[in-house]
């Protein structure tokens, strides 16, 4: 578990963790400003200081989801009430110029409701599960998936065809959790990684050509996105 101090899961457990493997346990900043000071508190202290902090974390990683989701709600009812629809045509074109300058809008934009309800749960779940590893790494994960994506799609697409949607961050997240337990093989991240494929693994399907309306290179791209995201945070062996 030292590996993994950061994450949130040692907060909500943070008593059992301590008492469990006190010395690689991390200390919130003001208990271990004491401890530099030569006092040094009791444990039940510092189980105290831990939990106390671990609701504030839990908050601001719902506080972003939310957000997150939020933006993409209020974008979709604009598109549709205000401008009908003609958002839509910020998709990635492949290979023009334009398509490839929209490559960080996309991602933002639906084809209608049906269409970003359908990618509203997982991104929710996905999200949150990304979070719990770190908003750094969920900053990451997200710009390494949109941006190989849209590069997949820009690159390899159909000709006079337009990509929007959010699935190739979903499949991002999907496959940064994989193959961070894959990486890293601690508990958390395999734990992490499981509970990502029970919930989601059928939808590598999607990564597959085959079928008609599916942009399933920004699947399989992002997939690739967020394996190289999760490459580049897991730990290195020696």
């Amino acid at each position: 578990m030292s590996g993994v101090g950061k994450h949130v899961v040692q907060d909500v457990l943070s008593f059992f963790n301590f008492h469990r493997n006190p010395q690689h346990y991390r200390l919130c900043p003001h208990v271990a400003r004491r401890r530099q000071r030569g006092y040094d508190p009791p444990m039940g202290a510092i189980s105290r200081d831990a939990g106390q902090n671990a609701q504030p974390n839990l908050q601001r990683r719902a506080a972003i989801v939310t957000a997150f989701i939020a933006v993409l709600w209020l974008i979709e009812a604009l598109d549709l009430f205000i401008w009908r629809g003609n958002l839509d045509a910020f998709g990635i074109r492949p290979r023009t110029l334009a398509g490839l300058l929209r490559i960080p809008v996309a991602p933002l934009l639906h084809a209608g409701f049906d269409h970003l309800i359908a990618n509203t749960m997982p991104l929710l779940i996905l999200c949150w599960l990304v979070l719990l590893r770190g908003l750094r790494d969920f900053v990451d994960a997200t710009v390494l998936a949109a941006l190989i994506s849209g590069l997949g799609i820009w690159a390899f697409g159909a000709s006079n065809s337009i990509h929007i949607g959010a699935s190739g961050l979903v499949f991002g997240y999907l496959g940064y959790l994989t193959a961070r337990g894959y990486f890293e093989r601690s508990f958390v991240a395999v734990l992490l990684a499981a509970a990502a494929l029970i919930l989601y693994g059928g939808l590598l399907i999607g990564a597959l050509p085959g079928r008609a309306g599916v942009s399933w290179l920004g699947h399989l791209f992002g997939f690739l996105g967020g394996i190289l995201a999760a490459y580049l945070h897991a730990p290195r062996r020696d």
